[in-house]
């Protein structure tokens, strides 16, 4: 189970001033742990087994199967919520054995988009459209891009047995499916896009690439237990939430979050988008940015010890040690015998801990233990956060679920395209 500990030798937020905003946030966590009326609409997510049961898991196995049986490549089209939760998981645990896996629906860039097609020469692909109402214009694209190469290589029924599609009953997609002889799959009615980690939407691409998406989901329902029971006074996501908001009211405008693991780089993104997207409303909320060390220590790192009190930090410590390295000296008088025998392991570590000893002389720093980095830890990470964002979103006073700032750009893009 994740474990949260506060590095801050300045001490900010008092032991006492924390108890007490955490006494007066229990009413707003007793809320969230019932789900609110007026968020029905988006709250699908909040029982891991309403999108994530028996038969959808039993479902997405067998198409996985399929898919892993008959192609060489798996494009995931889809953009945001659509692709960030499964892209963290596959980038991070997929062992390769399965279809190379390809992103699509994320970019307009013509080139990007070329150099996708150049990976799928010569490869049997199927694609994924997932698209919630299917009028986002990045995936549209990319799927008539796809769709008609797929038409160039396969006859029409082969085609449409490669194309599967996520989205909403009721929806133009489902009429496509309908019309073209696609598989349809549901995209959650009660659920937003950055919400669906334990969904069709999340899960099936996370199976086709190999990784336990029964243990993700039982990671995710252990979490679930654990914030929706239990003493509120000691609820991990409601200390985290207050936390958080008790920094942005002291003037901290961002959360940095971090690790020394390179594995959670496409996660980070999922993370950026949950708080960003759910928070960044009525000229309110924490600006949610990452950083992957040790890297770069050697770029933000000067930021944050010499730079404007911006931000507070937040690490994700993996504690179970993954591989094994050790330096062996090789005969060459490089100044480096100080490594002799040492695995980079604890050298990792021990940058880990420094950072922290020295990043919290100068600002706050909270840190999520996590046992191991594996699928059911993944599952309860995208719970918690999600669960956290909820609390966070409510004692901000802002609506978590929706993202009107979302939809003005596209208001002047239909317009320059002509729509």
């Amino acid at each position: 189970m994740l474990k949260l500990s506060i590095r801050d030798q300045r001490a900010l937020v008092s032991e006492a001033e924390l108890a007490t905003a955490v006494q007066e946030g229990i009413p707003v966590l007793e809320r969230v742990q019932k789900g609110e009326a007026a968020y029905a609409d988006s709250l699908g997510w909040l029982h891991v087994d309403e999108w994530a049961g028996e038969e959808v898991l039993s479902r997405i196995e067998q198409l996985a199967a399929q898919i892993r049986e008959t192609c060489d490549a798996f494009v995931l089209i889809g953009v945001g919520g659509s692709n960030n939760a499964a892209r963290s998981v596959i980038e991070a645990l997929a062992d390769g054995t399965g279809p190379e896996i390809v992103y699509a629906g994320n970019t307009l860039s013509a080139n990007a988009m070329n150099r996708m097609l150049k990976r799928l020469e010569g490869k049997r692909f199927a694609v994924d459209c997932i698209a919630k109402n299917f009028e986002t214009l990045e995936p549209g694209a990319s799927f008539r891009v796809l769709r008609r190469e797929l038409a160039a290589r396969c006859s029409p029924a082969e085609a449409a047995a490669r194309i599967l599609c996520t989205g909403t009953e009721g929806s133009p997609l489902e009429e496509l499916c309908q019309k073209e002889g696609y598989t349809f799959l549901p995209f959650p009615t009660n659920i937003g896009g950055r919400y669906t980690a334990m969904t069709y939407v999340g899960l099936l691409p996370m199976a086709v690439a190999g990784i336990d998406i029964r243990a993700l989901v039982r990671g995710a329902a252990g979490m679930e237990q654990a914030l929706r029971s239990g003493a509120p006074e000691d609820n991990l996501a409601l200390r985290y939430a207050v936390l958080r908001n008790l920094y942005y009211q002291r003037g901290y405008k961002l959360e940095l979050l971090a690790s020394f693991e390179p594995q959670f780089r496409w996660f980070y993104k999922w993370w950026v988008q949950l708080f960003a997207e759910s928070e960044g409303k009525d000229g309110k909320g924490l600006f949610p940015v990452c950083a992957e060390y040790s890297e770069e220590l050697h770029a933000v790192g000067q930021y944050i010890q010499d730079g404007a009190p911006l931000m507070f930090e937040t690490f994700l410590d993996v504690e179970a040690r993954q591989d094994s390295l050790v330096v062996m000296p090789d005969g060459k008088a490089d100044h480096f015998d100080y490594l002799n025998g040492k695995d980079f392991y604890d050298i990792n570590k021990a940058a880990f801990s420094a950072t922290v000893t020295a990043h919290s002389q100068k600002l706050p720093c909270l840190i999520f233990d996590i046992p191991a980095l594996d699928a059911y830890n993944f599952g309860q990470l995208f719970y918690f956060f999600q669960f956290a964002c909820y609390v966070s979103g409510s004692l901000l006073g802002i609506d978590p679920f929706n993202q009107p700032g979302v939809e003005a750009y596209k208001c002047w893009m239909f317009k320059a395209l002509g729509k």
